[in-house]
């Protein structure tokens, strides 16, 4: 992860705005935006000024900077298209915000005023929806019902006070359709402005958005009308072997927020741990609704906050439990060959059809091993190399790295875990005695009673009368 020195130097400050509604003299007044090319998770931006907060780290995304205007916290987002990196080797052409999709994170803390300026560079109009916050109505960001929208070229302002603590985002409400699907997102977070009987002081404080693309392969743009059938399946716009891992210190307090603009739920799983669900985008949870979970299913539009002790040294998995989220770019119409000894069969018909593609005769696994030619533009479906070979995931997968020697505020990934001797599930060669095997076949669970077959005769209607 870049320190952030190297962050603010690699990112820079982005040049004037090309905003035609916004004379050089009110486009003075905006404080200037900041962009960011890189993928990489980047390093806690420490407040400067203001009221003091212990910072978030955005999974391979960043927070935005502000400026302190006579007490006014000003933040100053670009909508704009963006080339985002969702895995070495493949990109995708996007819209975001500030350079990067999602956009980046934004960061106050209760009772801070804030004025959020927002430059339209995309080919057509925009908003910005607060997803969850207590706001004037006319700041809510619905163009056409509480706001006209903000043309191209054009720079509208938000302004409004961080009423409430909490995990919140932020995306368009205009052509929301187009515009999500193409990327345009970002996450909010407002810290309590003192210590809250319901809001812990953790060590880590992690966020990442679930979003979903369907890119085929090989090409670079999302289509834009789908439903339900999406091939990549990403948090902050990345895939596994892209998503960058949680780096914790052993006994860390740890709290990872989740936001989800997909089209579906994602159950989220921790391996290792339980956790509990301390908040969503309405509040912190009363610690009376609490209890111990590994998996928390996140419904799209909702946010989800879990907190745990990282107490187990380890390489632990952390993904969405739905196994065709851990694939990427997969193909849904293949057969299934499962059984059937087809290689040869399979050589012959590529030289004739190169696009052909089964699954394995001994499962999609056979995949992961093939190394078969993709596109130029893609990642393969199951990818990754682990210590002991390969991990067969992609998508939406990451693991959680507890070390006992990581420092604190240290998010540098460590590398492999070093399993202690006799620690590791080995080979056995020793004999084996025939498994017990469970019968296939049952009996029903009501006995059946035999009835008399009966005759259905059929009787087909002559003329139209009464039609």
């Amino acid at each position: 992860m870049n320190s952030r020195r190297d962050f603010l130097r690699t990112a820079g400050m982005a040049g004037a705005v090309i905003a035609a509604s916004v004379s050089k003299v009110a486009m003075a007044a905006l404080p200037e935006p900041v962009s960011q090319a890189l993928p990489d998770t980047m390093p806690p931006l420490t407040p400067e000024n203001g009221r003091p907060y212990n910072p978030v780290v955005t999974l391979n995304g960043w927070t935005l900077p502000w400026r302190m205007n006579q007490g006014v916290k000003e933040f100053h987002l670009v909508a704009e298209p963006v080339v985002r990196e969702m895995a070495p080797g493949f990109k995708a052409h996007l819209w975001g915000y500030n350079g990067q999709s999602p956009g980046p994170t934004i960061e106050v803390v209760e009772g801070d005023r804030v004025r959020i300026f927002v430059t339209n560079k995309l080919p057509e109009h925009t908003s910005v929806h607060w997803h969850g916050q207590r706001l004037p109505n006319g700041m809510d960001g619905v163009s056409g019902l509480n706001q006209k929208a903000i043309q191209p070229g054009k720079t509208f302002v938000y302004e409004f006070v961080a009423r409430r603590p909490g995990t919140f985002m932020y995306h368009p409400h205009a052509d929301e359709m187009t515009q999500m699907a193409m990327g345009m997102m970002g996450f909010w977070i407002t810290h309590p402005k003192t210590k809250h009987p319901l809001i812990a002081e953790v060590d880590r404080d992690f966020v990442f958005l679930l979003n979903a693309y369907d890119i085929d392969p090989g090409s670079y743009t999302p289509k834009i009308m789908t439903m339900a059938d999406f091939n990549l399946w990403s948090w902050n716009s990345r895939i596994f072997p892209g998503i960058d891992s949680l780096n914790v210190r052993l006994n860390d307090k740890v709290r990872i927020r989740i936001g989800n603009l997909t089209m579906t739920n994602h159950p989220i799983h921790l391996h290792g741990h339980e956790f509990m669900v301390t908040g969503t985008d309405g509040g912190p949870t009363p610690k009376s609704t609490r209890w111990p979970e590994v998996t928390t299913d996140v419904a799209v539009g909702q946010m989800r906050q879990i907190e745990f002790l990282a107490d187990e040294e380890g390489d632990w998995a952390f993904h969405c439990h739905k196994s065709h989220h851990t694939m990427n770019a997969m193909g849904h119409d293949l057969p299934t060959m499962i059984g059937v000894e087809h290689r040869g069969l399979a050589k012959k018909i590529t030289e004739l059809i190169p696009d052909y593609m089964v699954m394995g005769e001994r499962g999609m696994a056979d995949m992961a091993e093939m190394e078969m030619p993709i596109p130029d533009n893609t990642v393969p479906m199951m990818t990754g190399e682990g210590p002991f070979g390969s991990v067969e995931m992609g998508g939406m997968f990451s693991m959680l790295k507890v070390r006992r020697d990581q420092k604190a505020g240290d998010y540098k990934n460590p590398g492999w875990y070093k399993h202690p001797a006799g620690t590791v599930a080995y080979e056995y060669q020793g004999p084996l005695a025939e498994p017990a095997r469970f019968k296939a076949e049952g009996d029903a669970s009501m006995p059946r009673k035999q009835k008399t077959a009966v005759e259905v005769q059929v009787r087909k209607p002559k003329g139209q009368s009464g039609h």
